[in-house]
Protein backbone atom coordinates (compact mmCIF):
# COMPACT_ATOMS: atom_id res chain seq x y z
CA UNK A 1 0.00 0.00 0.00
CA UNK A 2 1.41 3.40 -0.98
CA UNK A 3 2.25 6.13 1.46
CA UNK A 4 -0.07 9.00 2.26
CA UNK A 5 0.54 11.85 -0.18
CA UNK A 6 2.89 14.52 1.15
CA UNK A 7 2.31 18.11 0.03
CA UNK A 8 4.38 21.18 0.83
CA UNK A 9 2.78 24.61 0.54
CA UNK A 10 5.46 27.31 0.35
CA UNK A 11 4.25 30.80 1.12
CA UNK A 12 6.45 33.81 1.90
CA UNK A 13 3.69 35.01 4.23
CA UNK A 14 3.03 32.82 7.26
CA UNK A 15 0.45 33.35 10.00
CA UNK A 16 2.24 36.34 11.54
CA UNK A 17 1.85 38.28 8.29
CA UNK A 18 -1.95 38.19 8.64
CA UNK A 19 -2.49 38.78 4.91
CA UNK A 20 -4.27 37.29 1.93
CA UNK A 21 -1.41 35.01 0.89
CA UNK A 22 -1.34 33.35 4.28
CA UNK A 23 -5.11 32.88 4.33
CA UNK A 24 -4.94 31.26 0.89
CA UNK A 25 -2.25 28.85 2.08
CA UNK A 26 -4.14 28.03 5.27
CA UNK A 27 -7.39 27.41 3.39
CA UNK A 28 -5.74 25.12 0.85
CA UNK A 29 -4.06 23.21 3.66
CA UNK A 30 -7.44 22.67 5.30
CA UNK A 31 -8.94 21.46 2.01
CA UNK A 32 -6.16 18.91 1.47
CA UNK A 33 -5.51 17.83 5.08
CA UNK A 34 -8.21 15.11 5.13
CA UNK A 35 -6.54 13.29 2.22
CA UNK A 36 -2.84 14.19 2.48
CA UNK A 37 -0.10 15.21 4.88
CA UNK A 38 0.22 18.94 4.27
CA UNK A 39 2.83 21.33 5.61
CA UNK A 40 3.02 25.11 5.20
CA UNK A 41 6.46 26.70 5.28
CA UNK A 42 8.29 29.79 4.12
CA UNK A 43 10.85 27.76 2.13
CA UNK A 44 11.40 24.30 0.64
CA UNK A 45 13.43 22.30 3.16
CA UNK A 46 14.55 19.46 0.87
CA UNK A 47 12.10 16.98 2.40
CA UNK A 48 10.50 14.00 0.64
CA UNK A 49 7.30 15.64 -0.59
CA UNK A 50 5.24 14.47 -3.54
CA UNK A 51 3.96 17.87 -4.63
CA UNK A 52 4.98 21.50 -4.16
CA UNK A 53 2.39 24.28 -4.14
CA UNK A 54 4.18 27.63 -4.13
CA UNK A 55 2.46 30.96 -3.62
CA UNK A 56 4.19 33.87 -5.35
CA UNK A 57 6.37 33.29 -8.41
CA UNK A 58 9.01 35.83 -7.42
CA UNK A 59 9.18 35.55 -3.65
CA UNK A 60 9.09 31.72 -3.71
CA UNK A 61 11.47 31.50 -6.67
CA UNK A 62 14.37 29.99 -4.70
CA UNK A 63 12.16 27.19 -3.36
CA UNK A 64 10.72 26.48 -6.80
CA UNK A 65 14.20 26.30 -8.34
CA UNK A 66 15.53 24.05 -5.54
CA UNK A 67 12.52 21.75 -5.89
CA UNK A 68 13.15 21.38 -9.62
CA UNK A 69 16.86 20.77 -9.14
CA UNK A 70 16.22 18.15 -6.45
CA UNK A 71 13.87 16.06 -8.60
CA UNK A 72 12.34 17.54 -11.74
CA UNK A 73 9.88 14.63 -12.06
CA UNK A 74 7.85 15.77 -9.06
CA UNK A 75 5.07 18.23 -9.91
CA UNK A 76 5.04 21.88 -8.92
CA UNK A 77 2.13 24.31 -8.80
CA UNK A 78 2.71 28.07 -8.72
CA UNK A 79 -0.16 30.23 -7.47
CA UNK A 80 0.16 33.71 -8.98
CA UNK A 81 -0.37 36.79 -6.86
CA UNK A 82 -1.31 40.26 -8.03
CA UNK A 83 2.27 41.52 -7.98
CA UNK A 84 3.32 38.43 -9.95
CA UNK A 85 0.75 38.92 -12.69
CA UNK A 86 0.70 42.67 -12.97
CA UNK A 87 4.35 43.55 -12.36
CA UNK A 88 6.99 40.89 -11.75
CA UNK A 89 6.51 38.46 -14.62
CA UNK A 90 7.10 41.28 -17.10
CA UNK A 91 10.63 41.99 -15.96
CA UNK A 92 11.84 39.85 -13.05
CA UNK A 93 14.00 36.87 -14.15
CA UNK A 94 13.24 34.87 -10.99
CA UNK A 95 9.47 35.21 -11.50
CA UNK A 96 9.84 34.30 -15.17
CA UNK A 97 11.86 31.19 -14.31
CA UNK A 98 9.20 30.13 -11.81
CA UNK A 99 6.60 30.25 -14.58
CA UNK A 100 8.74 28.07 -16.83
CA UNK A 101 9.39 25.47 -14.11
CA UNK A 102 5.78 25.11 -12.98
CA UNK A 103 3.72 22.15 -14.13
CA UNK A 104 0.58 24.17 -13.39
CA UNK A 105 -0.03 27.87 -12.92
CA UNK A 106 -3.02 29.04 -10.89
CA UNK A 107 -4.72 32.40 -11.19
CA UNK A 108 -7.32 33.44 -8.66
CA UNK A 109 -9.67 35.14 -11.11
CA UNK A 110 -10.72 34.59 -14.69
CA UNK A 111 -8.74 37.41 -16.34
CA UNK A 112 -5.35 36.41 -14.94
CA UNK A 113 -4.42 33.93 -17.67
CA UNK A 114 -4.33 36.61 -20.35
CA UNK A 115 -1.27 38.10 -18.61
CA UNK A 116 0.70 34.91 -19.19
CA UNK A 117 2.88 34.18 -22.22
CA UNK A 118 0.71 32.38 -24.78
CA UNK A 119 2.82 29.23 -24.65
CA UNK A 120 2.13 28.84 -20.91
CA UNK A 121 -1.63 29.39 -20.89
CA UNK A 122 -2.44 25.70 -21.35
CA UNK A 123 -0.82 25.09 -17.96
CA UNK A 124 -3.08 27.63 -16.25
CA UNK A 125 -6.07 26.82 -14.06
CA UNK A 126 -8.45 29.37 -12.51
CA UNK A 127 -9.41 28.75 -8.89
CA UNK A 128 -11.44 31.52 -7.30
CA UNK A 129 -10.88 31.89 -3.58
CA UNK A 130 -13.70 31.42 -1.12
CA UNK A 131 -15.10 32.54 2.19
CA UNK A 132 -17.90 31.04 4.27
CA UNK A 133 -21.08 33.08 3.98
CA UNK A 134 -21.72 35.13 7.10
CA UNK A 135 -24.68 37.47 7.53
CA UNK A 136 -24.09 41.21 7.62
CA UNK A 137 -24.13 42.83 11.04
CA UNK A 138 -26.26 45.86 11.96
CA UNK A 139 -24.62 49.02 10.62
CA UNK A 140 -24.36 52.15 12.72
CA UNK A 141 -27.19 54.53 12.03
CA UNK A 142 -25.45 57.83 12.85
CA UNK A 143 -22.57 57.23 10.47
CA UNK A 144 -22.19 55.75 7.00
CA UNK A 145 -19.27 53.41 7.60
CA UNK A 146 -17.02 52.13 4.82
CA UNK A 147 -14.34 49.47 5.29
CA UNK A 148 -10.88 49.82 3.77
CA UNK A 149 -9.04 46.59 4.53
CA UNK A 150 -5.43 45.98 3.56
CA UNK A 151 -1.96 46.69 4.88
CA UNK A 152 -0.71 50.17 4.01
CA UNK A 153 1.37 49.82 0.85
CA UNK A 154 1.28 51.39 -2.58
CA UNK A 155 -0.29 48.36 -4.28
CA UNK A 156 -3.43 48.88 -2.17
CA UNK A 157 -3.56 52.61 -2.97
CA UNK A 158 -5.27 53.80 0.23
CA UNK A 159 -4.68 57.42 -0.75
CA UNK A 160 -7.32 57.28 -3.48
CA UNK A 161 -9.92 56.33 -0.86
CA UNK A 162 -8.66 59.05 1.50
CA UNK A 163 -8.77 61.67 -1.27
CA UNK A 164 -12.31 60.59 -2.15
CA UNK A 165 -13.30 61.14 1.48
CA UNK A 166 -11.75 64.59 1.30
CA UNK A 167 -13.83 65.42 -1.79
CA UNK A 168 -16.91 64.74 0.36
CA UNK A 169 -15.96 67.02 3.26
CA UNK A 170 -19.54 68.27 3.64
CA UNK A 171 -20.78 64.77 4.43
CA UNK A 172 -19.79 64.70 8.06
CA UNK A 173 -21.39 61.34 8.79
CA UNK A 174 -19.17 59.46 6.32
CA UNK A 175 -16.49 57.34 7.90
CA UNK A 176 -13.69 55.14 6.57
CA UNK A 177 -12.54 52.42 8.95
CA UNK A 178 -9.11 51.23 7.84
CA UNK A 179 -7.82 47.81 8.90
CA UNK A 180 -4.16 46.92 8.41
CA UNK A 181 -0.64 47.71 9.50
CA UNK A 182 1.91 49.95 7.80
CA UNK A 183 4.17 48.09 5.36
CA UNK A 184 5.36 51.06 3.31
CA UNK A 185 7.35 53.38 5.64
CA UNK A 186 6.88 56.36 3.33
CA UNK A 187 3.14 55.90 2.85
CA UNK A 188 2.35 55.20 6.51
CA UNK A 189 3.02 58.74 7.81
CA UNK A 190 0.90 60.23 5.00
CA UNK A 191 -2.04 58.05 5.99
CA UNK A 192 -1.52 58.86 9.67
CA UNK A 193 -1.42 62.59 8.95
CA UNK A 194 -4.63 62.27 6.97
CA UNK A 195 -6.32 60.60 9.94
CA UNK A 196 -5.16 63.40 12.26
CA UNK A 197 -6.56 65.98 9.85
CA UNK A 198 -9.89 64.24 9.27
CA UNK A 199 -11.54 62.42 12.19
CA UNK A 200 -13.77 60.58 9.71
CA UNK A 201 -10.76 58.36 8.90
CA UNK A 202 -10.29 55.77 11.63
CA UNK A 203 -7.05 53.76 11.63
CA UNK A 204 -7.74 50.51 13.44
CA UNK A 205 -4.37 48.88 12.82
CA UNK A 206 -3.83 45.18 12.25
CA UNK A 207 -6.71 43.03 13.48
CA UNK A 208 -7.26 39.30 13.63
CA UNK A 209 -8.97 37.83 10.60
CA UNK A 210 -12.22 37.40 12.53
CA UNK A 211 -12.24 40.99 13.78
CA UNK A 212 -11.36 42.33 10.33
CA UNK A 213 -14.23 40.41 8.81
CA UNK A 214 -16.52 41.77 11.52
CA UNK A 215 -15.58 45.31 10.44
CA UNK A 216 -16.56 44.41 6.87
CA UNK A 217 -19.86 42.89 7.99
CA UNK A 218 -20.77 46.07 9.91
CA UNK A 219 -20.00 48.37 6.96
CA UNK A 220 -22.27 49.88 4.33
CA UNK A 221 -19.52 49.48 1.70
CA UNK A 222 -16.14 47.88 1.16
CA UNK A 223 -13.67 50.15 -0.66
CA UNK A 224 -11.05 48.39 -2.78
CA UNK A 225 -8.98 51.02 -4.64
CA UNK A 226 -6.04 48.67 -5.30
CA UNK A 227 -3.56 49.12 -8.14
CA UNK A 228 -3.07 45.36 -8.48
CA UNK A 229 -4.80 42.31 -7.02
CA UNK A 230 -4.50 38.64 -7.78
CA UNK A 231 -8.04 38.14 -6.47
CA UNK A 232 -8.73 39.92 -3.20
CA UNK A 233 -9.87 37.88 -0.21
CA UNK A 234 -11.56 40.93 1.30
CA UNK A 235 -13.70 41.43 -1.81
CA UNK A 236 -14.89 37.84 -1.56
CA UNK A 237 -15.58 38.19 2.16
CA UNK A 238 -17.67 41.29 1.50
CA UNK A 239 -19.71 39.59 -1.22
CA UNK A 240 -20.22 36.59 1.06
CA UNK A 241 -21.68 38.93 3.68
CA UNK A 242 -23.88 40.88 1.25
CA UNK A 243 -21.75 44.02 1.67
CA UNK A 244 -21.51 46.07 -1.56
CA UNK A 245 -18.06 46.75 -3.00
CA UNK A 246 -16.67 49.83 -4.77
CA UNK A 247 -13.51 48.72 -6.57
CA UNK A 248 -10.95 50.10 -8.97
CA UNK A 249 -11.46 48.75 -12.49
CA UNK A 250 -8.44 46.45 -12.55
CA UNK A 251 -8.37 42.89 -13.86
CA UNK A 252 -8.07 41.39 -10.38
CA UNK A 253 -11.42 42.87 -9.35
CA UNK A 254 -13.21 42.76 -12.71
CA UNK A 255 -12.36 39.06 -12.96
CA UNK A 256 -14.24 38.45 -9.71
CA UNK A 257 -17.11 40.94 -9.99
CA UNK A 258 -17.72 40.88 -13.75
CA UNK A 259 -17.17 43.64 -16.28
CA UNK A 260 -20.78 44.82 -15.91
CA UNK A 261 -20.47 45.47 -12.18
CA UNK A 262 -21.78 49.00 -11.52
CA UNK A 263 -19.45 49.74 -8.60
CA UNK A 264 -16.22 50.01 -10.60
CA UNK A 265 -14.25 53.25 -10.97
CA UNK A 266 -11.10 54.15 -12.96
CA UNK A 267 -7.87 53.33 -11.18
CA UNK A 268 -6.69 56.22 -9.01
CA UNK A 269 -9.73 58.38 -9.76
CA UNK A 270 -10.75 59.84 -6.41
CA UNK A 271 -13.47 61.99 -7.99
CA UNK A 272 -15.14 58.94 -9.54
CA UNK A 273 -14.94 57.04 -6.27
CA UNK A 274 -16.41 60.00 -4.41
CA UNK A 275 -19.30 60.11 -6.88
CA UNK A 276 -20.02 56.42 -6.31
CA UNK A 277 -19.89 56.86 -2.53
CA UNK A 278 -22.36 59.76 -2.79
CA UNK A 279 -24.65 57.67 -4.97
CA UNK A 280 -24.48 54.75 -2.56
CA UNK A 281 -25.24 56.97 0.41
CA UNK A 282 -28.11 58.82 -1.27
CA UNK A 283 -29.73 56.13 -3.39
CA UNK A 284 -30.94 52.91 -1.70
CA UNK A 285 -31.74 51.47 -5.13
CA UNK A 286 -28.09 51.78 -6.15
CA UNK A 287 -26.99 49.95 -3.01
CA UNK A 288 -29.56 47.25 -3.74
CA UNK A 289 -28.25 46.92 -7.31
CA UNK A 290 -24.70 46.46 -6.04
CA UNK A 291 -25.88 43.77 -3.63
CA UNK A 292 -27.79 41.97 -6.36
CA UNK A 293 -24.76 41.90 -8.64
CA UNK A 294 -22.72 40.51 -5.76
CA UNK A 295 -25.28 37.79 -5.09
CA UNK A 296 -25.08 36.68 -8.72
CA UNK A 297 -21.34 36.12 -8.28
CA UNK A 298 -21.45 34.58 -4.80
CA UNK A 299 -21.61 30.98 -6.09
CA UNK A 300 -18.05 31.42 -7.38
CA UNK A 301 -16.83 31.97 -3.84
CA UNK A 302 -18.35 28.96 -2.07
CA UNK A 303 -15.79 27.04 0.03
CA UNK A 304 -16.96 23.69 -1.34
CA UNK A 305 -16.31 24.89 -4.89
CA UNK A 306 -12.78 26.04 -4.07
CA UNK A 307 -12.05 22.82 -2.17
CA UNK A 308 -13.18 20.70 -5.12
CA UNK A 309 -11.04 22.73 -7.51
CA UNK A 310 -7.92 22.43 -5.32
CA UNK A 311 -8.36 18.68 -4.93
CA UNK A 312 -9.00 18.28 -8.65
CA UNK A 313 -5.77 20.13 -9.41
CA UNK A 314 -3.82 17.79 -7.13
CA UNK A 315 -5.45 14.73 -8.70
CA UNK A 316 -4.67 16.02 -12.16
CA UNK A 317 -0.98 16.18 -11.36
CA UNK A 318 -0.51 13.11 -9.21
CA UNK A 319 -2.64 10.78 -11.31
CA UNK A 320 -0.73 11.40 -14.49
CA UNK A 321 0.58 8.21 -16.13
CA UNK A 322 2.90 6.51 -13.68
CA UNK A 323 2.36 9.09 -10.97
CA UNK A 324 -0.15 7.20 -8.84
CA UNK A 325 2.09 4.22 -8.30
CA UNK A 326 5.03 6.50 -7.59
CA UNK A 327 3.17 8.74 -5.12
CA UNK A 328 0.65 6.38 -3.60
CA UNK A 329 -2.10 8.96 -3.98
CA UNK A 330 -5.37 8.24 -2.27
CA UNK A 331 -8.18 8.19 -4.87
CA UNK A 332 -10.27 10.37 -2.53
CA UNK A 333 -8.08 13.44 -3.01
Amino acid sequence: MGHRTRILIVTPALAAANNGNWRTAARWRSFLAPVANVRCAADYDGGPYDLLIALHARRSAASIAAWHENDSSRPCVVVLTGTDLYRDIDSDPDAQRSLSLADRLVTLQSLGARRLPSELRARCRVIEQSAPPLPPLPARTRTFDMALVGHIRSEKDPLTAIRALGRLHERRNLRIRHVGRTVDPELGPIVEASAHADPRLELMGALTHGRARRVIRMSRLLLLPSRMEGGANVLIEAVQSDVPVLASAIDGSIGLLGDDYPGLFPLGDADALAALVSQAQDDPDFLATLREHGRRRAHLFAPQREAQAVRALVRELLERPGAQSRHGLSPTV
